[in-house]
This record gives C-alpha cells, sequence and structure tokens, in this order.
C-alpha cells in the first residue's frame, strides 16, 4: 500500500508540473495534489514505527 501511495504523489506531482507548463487542469490538480500531500502527512504521522 506504501508503495501506491507513492505512485500516486509522485504522478499527481508530475501531473501538476505539466498542468502549470501548459496551463492546463484548473485548480483541480491542485486539489488533489493538496489531498495527496495531506494523505502523505498522515501516513508519515501514523505508519509503522521500526524499533
Amino acid at each position: 500500500m506504501g508503495r501506491l501511495l507513492w505512485i500516486i504523489i509522485v504522478a499527481l506531482i508530475v501531473f501538476w508540473v505539466l498542468g502549470l507548463v501548459f496551463k492546463i487542469g484548473g485548480g483541480l490538480i491542485h486539489i488533489l495534489l493538496v489531498i495527496a500531500l495531506i494523505v502523505f502527512i498522515l501516513n508519515l504521522i501514523s505508519g509503522r514505527k521500526s524499533v
């Protein structure tokens, strides 16, 4: 599941950069990027702790 999360985050960042370069996507990609960032931070905070 963690690997899938990283793939989604990287894909959203790539789409965000493409949206900035080509002026497409509007606010939707920014909302998705913020959601991905929140999920990433929650995963870091509540993720498995190594002993």
